[in-house]
């Protein structure tokens, strides 16, 4: 079995370790069809447009 000849530094130990914490912010598109921000690649959730295209039929409001 490998043994390490000298020890991590806590900063190389750290440093690779912090690789995995990053988040990064999803990408935001406005959508083509009524221009509410969305994620790219998804159904618009609140017209239910797809590349340009009706895919999910949005529920009316009785109060509306």
């Amino acid at each position: 079995m490998a043994v390490p000849k000298r020890r991590t530094t806590r900063s190389a130990r750290d440093m690779r370790r912090q690789q995995h914490d990053k988040v990064t912010a999803p990408t935001i598109v406005p959508c083509s069809n009524c221009g509410e921000p969305t994620v790219p690649h998804r159904v618009c959730p609140s017209c239910g447009h797809y590349k340009g295209a009706q895919v999910v039929a949005k529920k009316v409001d009785a109060t509306e």
